[in-house]
């Protein structure tokens, strides 16, 4: 008879030592079984849940994703297509399915934007050979070890892409309402703006083409935002190869374009000395930029590129459609083309951002000289 063989692992980590802190309209917490089986076999993760908010993009789920050998993802399931919005202790489901190519089950909670986001009395049952539904041992699995700001214990934060992170918007801790035990686990979401996404124009205030620029403008530059808000100074710094540019650097240089554009299309001119001496080394990405960008945190480019495209968009709305339609005659191209070129080049180096991203090695924690005392 074939049998299902289950190896819990501890992949809980110390959360102060090695947990991160990042901005999010959402948070998670997991747990992390290991699992191998020859044959398909089903798994229930059962929990209860209640949500306090008067914000109408609150919500929350009970998650379950498989990994399978490879690290391809297998079965993956968050209840974002049923959230969970009510305000009393109900029991929710979600049934998946591993196999003979499944290598891990992490099983959790997720929660996004403001309000109070409560969990109790996680299960998790596995199917055996005769098809009946076992138990399997969660630890703290109705949280009566209390929770802290910074750790759930026996949980891990954030996805399970994301290791062991804390989000600066949300705050951790133990409540008293429960359905099993004494205590419950409390997420609560404080000062969250969820932007509007999926939608070209009906910017307020903006003519019908400039208002279409605009929202495309801002959806590209959160893309840029998301991409890069949470990375550390060794990313940010981090050089690919010595023809390759710091992240850093190509975030300042999205926002030196965007510049140029303003005073090439706004006041009809080039740079002027004092403006080439600031922006022109970011414009121009060559070895000065590698040698100058580097030292800042991912806000200090953040703020330069947000300031620019506020005065970006103040201008902008201060225009009609017949100025987009003008043709600048230095170049023969319109001031909707120029506008069009700073939308593209920001998803050119987007795509660069993202493929840079994904190839900066994990940092080496430097090993400490051992000191030796020299006997004369």
């Amino acid at each position: 008879m074939k049998k299902v063989v289950l190896f819990l692992f501890l992949s809980f980590v110390s959360a102060q030592a090695q947990q991160r802190v990042i901005s999010s309209v959402w948070m998670a917490f997991r747990q992390t079984i290991e699992i191998q089986t020859p044959v398909k076999k089903k798994f229930r993760v059962i929990a209860s849940a209640k949500v306090d908010s008067n914000d109408p993009k609150a919500w929350a789920g009970i998650s379950a994703r498989v990994f399978n050998k490879n690290d391809e993802d297998g079965f993956s399931d968050n209840m974002y297509d049923r959230p969970i919005k009510s305000k009393e202790w109900q029991s929710y489901t979600v049934e998946g399915t591993i196999d003979e190519n499944s290598k891990t089950l992490n099983f959790g909670g997720v929660c996004e934007a403001n309000g109070k986001f409560y969990f109790d009395k996680f299960q998790l049952f596995i199917e055996n050979a005769k098809g009946v539904f076992e138990p399997v041992t969660i630890l703290n699995s109705s949280f009566e070890t209390l929770a802290t700001n910074t750790d759930i214990p026996n949980w891990n934060l954030g996805n399970s892409k994301q290791k062991n992170v804390k989000v600066k918007e949300f705050t951790i801790s133990s409540d008293k309402s429960s359905v099993d035990g004494k205590h419950s686990l409390l997420l609560e979401g404080k000062g969250i703006i969820i932007k509007e996404t999926g939608k070209i124009g009906n910017v307020e205030g903006a003519s019908p083409k400039i208002a279409d620029m605009i929202s495309m403008l801002e959806d590209l530059k959160d893309r840029v935002e998301e991409t890069v808000k949470n990375m550390d100074q060794y990313e940010i710094d981090y050089l690919h190869d010595e023809k390759a540019n710091r992240i850093g650097a190509l975030v300042m240089h999205l926002a030196a374009a965007e510049k140029y554009y303003q005073v090439f299309t706004f006041e009809n001119r080039e740079f002027n000395e004092e403006e080439k001496k600031k922006w022109e080394t970011a414009l121009n990405l060559d070895q000065a930029a590698r040698d100058e960008f580097k030292g800042h945190d991912i806000q200090y480019y953040l703020d330069i590129y947000n300031e620019v495209r506020a005065k970006t968009i103040s201008e902008l709305k201060k225009r009609d459609d017949a100025w987009f339609a003008e043709i600048q005659m230095k170049y023969d191209i319109s001031n909707q083309y120029c506008w069009f070129h700073v939308m593209e080049h920001q998803s050119s180096h987007l795509g660069q951002i993202l493929f840079l991203k994904k190839r900066i090695p994990p940092q080496k924690t430097p090993q400490k000289m051992l000191e030796q005392e020299i006997k004369k």
